[in-house]
């Protein structure tokens, strides 16, 4: 990964050999304000030219790599991009709310306090992921039942005899979900 600033006199240089050769570039500490020579890359606005995938970036066409991958990154706590930015980034924001915190050092607490309490937790963590998987495939199985079902559904033995044993199934997986919280 190839990895520049926006003061960086050759960031354009850096952005285009990643373009050119494949590479993943990652532009740090970007603020409010885009470059405008980074427009073609947001829009994604490659042409084909004698075959061959191109982009323009400043005034320059490059061949344009299909593993090329591009990254931007802001100290910003709260960045607010005009609407024409906003759309063509997925923006993700990777700042820890106090509840994550809490639970996270709560965790580092616990592993060196209580480590069989932890031990515990975890396995619960665990036990309900997979009963939440199960209600998800008792939920699939239903609907598959009830979308191939031929005729009456109040005539179908096998529907009505898995949405009993899938409602039981339910209320134990739910019962146990809550004893865990």
């Amino acid at each position: 990964i190839e990895v520049t600033k926006p003061s960086n006199k050759n960031f354009l240089r850096q952005l285009e050999n990643g373009v050119r050769f494949g590479k993943w570039v990652l532009l740090e500490n970007v603020g409010e304000k885009l470059d405008a020579a980074l427009e073609p890359i947001l829009q994604q606005q490659v042409f084909k030219q004698d075959g061959q995938d191109m982009i323009k970036l400043g005034d320059n066409t490059v061949p344009y790599h299909e593993d090329f991958r591009f990254f931007l990154t802001t100290k910003l706590p709260n960045p607010h991009y005009p609407p024409e930015v906003a759309v063509k980034v997925s923006l993700l924001n990777f700042s820890i709310t106090p509840l994550g915190l809490e639970e996270q050092l709560l965790g580092l607490v616990m592993v060196n306090e209580l480590p069989e309490l932890e031990e515990r937790r975890n396995e619960i963590v665990v036990q309900n992921a997979a009963m939440g998987k199960q209600l998800q495939e008792i939920e699939d199985k239903i609907l598959f039942m009830l979308s191939n079902s031929q005729g009456n559904i109040l005539d179908d033995a096998e529907l009505i005899e898995t949405l009993a044993t899938s409602k039981v199934t339910s209320q134990e997986i739910n019962l146990k979900v809550a004893e865990a919280k």
